[in-house]
């Protein structure tokens, strides 16, 4: 076990670079901007709700270090966003993400001076495109248990996937002087392989909370979404 420590922490790099200097100047400026500062309270005076998101994390956690690594940088691996944002909130999970993300710099990229860019990129931004594409889903198509699972958490789940592949490409062509073409060959190619099981994993998770646990999700309701008006 020590030597597996060993050897893992002797492979992180701890370089800062311009790039990541400046991702991590928009990822704090973000985190200003949206901070939840109302939700945070509420969720810090809640023992039972710190509960179940620290059961999450650790998932998420656990969901994001089995991943497959295809380059440098370029791990493939599921997200579990929407579930998160469905339970917490995305300004909560944005904030809560950091804990997730931060054991996956250092295990996985190896790399923890590059969380700001992993935070913005690759999760905070997909993140806050869920939270758009649910809002719209929300006001646009009727208040039906159906919308609400396959478009809200199953559609949304895949667009997710899609979002943060796009956006961490974008960032090892900028950040890590990666060419265009080896990232589409080996990253925005596969991208359509991961939508579809991330859209039915989160799909499946917000069934179940659903049926099982419906408390648990910040923003559903029985009166909204099944009782007849």
């Amino acid at each position: 076990m020590v030597e597996f420590w060993q050897q893992t922490l002797s492979g992180i790099h701890w370089q800062l670079n311009g790039a990541m200097l400046l991702a991590w100047c928009a990822a704090a400026f973000w985190l200003w901007l949206i901070w939840p500062a109302v939700e945070l309270r509420l969720w810090l005076g809640d023992r039972a709700a710190q509960r179940r998101t620290l059961v999450a994390l650790l998932a998420v956690t656990a969901l994001w270090l089995m991943h497959a690594s295809v380059q440098p940088a370029m791990q493939l691996h599921f997200l579990a966003l929407v579930t998160l944002m469905l339970m917490l909130g995305w300004r909560l999970a944005s904030v809560l993400l950091l804990l997730p993300a931060s054991f996956y710099c250092l295990l996985v990229l190896k790399s923890p001076a590059e969380l700001g860019a992993l935070m913005l990129l690759g999760f905070w931004w997909p993140l806050f495109i869920a939270f758009v594409f649910y809002n719209r889903c929300f006001h646009i198509l009727p208040k039906h248990l159906f919308v609400f699972i396959f478009c809200g958490a199953f559609i949304n789940a895949g667009l997710s996937q899609l979002s943060h592949e796009l956006l961490w490409g974008l960032w090892l062509w900028w950040g890590r002087d990666y060419q265009v073409g080896v990232i589409w060959d080996n990253y925005w190619q596969l991208a359509p392989l991961l939508a579809f099981p991330e859209a039915l994993l989160n799909g499946m998770a917000v069934t179940l909370l659903v049926v099982y646990k419906p408390e648990w999700l910040a923003d559903y309701s029985d009166r909204v979404y099944l009782w007849k008006k």
